[in-house]
């Protein structure tokens, strides 16, 4: 009679991995965008052309509601700003934060204080990313309002977190002229935000 032998599977004989840290994103060159997401290390190239002009042009849409600038305000919106979001540090195409939350822009490298809204500029690369990862990391920290943005598909989608879900409660196409909320006090028309438009 053989004695009983214990085989290990493949993933029983890798040691286990281990979870990225931020010295492991600050070795990341900076033509590159690096993440931590769920303990791994993402990086992605910088934004193509489509993807670059959807996010600056909406940006530039957003920008009375900035305090300061003629428009509604009430809000303080960023670009492409660094949020270390409990172990995870995500990098959003758009945030904002409403004043009441964040009165001014604090000089620091990095925010600890999660957006009430945040816009993704999606692509093939990163889509699945965006939608599964980044949506659950945002709605853990209770972000309110996440918009998708594919500037390739020419559709704007807009969801709402209700109850720690997301929820989608408009999807916006081509040359629309739109409110999307939270920032429905202005007009916005989504032609601009594509390149060939």
């Amino acid at each position: 009679m053989f004695p009983h032998v214990m085989l290990k599977t493949m993933d029983e004989a890798k040691p286990p991995k281990r979870p990225a840290t931020y010295d492991d994103l600050l070795k990341v060159p900076d033509h590159k965008v690096a993440e931590i997401l769920d303990g791994e290390l993402h990086v992605s190239p910088r934004p193509t052309f489509p993807h670059g002009n959807a996010a600056y042009h909406l940006g530039g849409h957003l920008l009375g509601f900035n305090d300061g600038y003629q428009g509604p305000g009430g809000w303080r919106i960023l670009p492409e700003p660094e949020l270390h979001l409990g172990p995870d540090v995500v990098v959003p195409d758009l945030s904002g934060w409403r004043t009441s939350r964040m009165p001014h822009v604090p000089h620091v490298k990095f925010h600890t204080l999660a957006p009430d809204w945040v816009c993704e500029v999606i692509s093939p690369s990163t889509e699945r990313m965006d939608r599964r990862k980044k949506l659950r990391i945002y709605a853990r920290e209770g972000v309110r309002h996440a918009w998708l943005l594919n500037p390739i598909a020419r559709t704007l989608e807009i969801q709402r977190l209700n109850a720690g879900e997301w929820v989608l409660t408009a999807t916006h196409r081509g040359t629309e002229v739109i409110n999307p909320e939270p920032f429905d006090a202005l007009e916005l028309s989504l032609v601009h935000l594509w390149t060939d438009a």
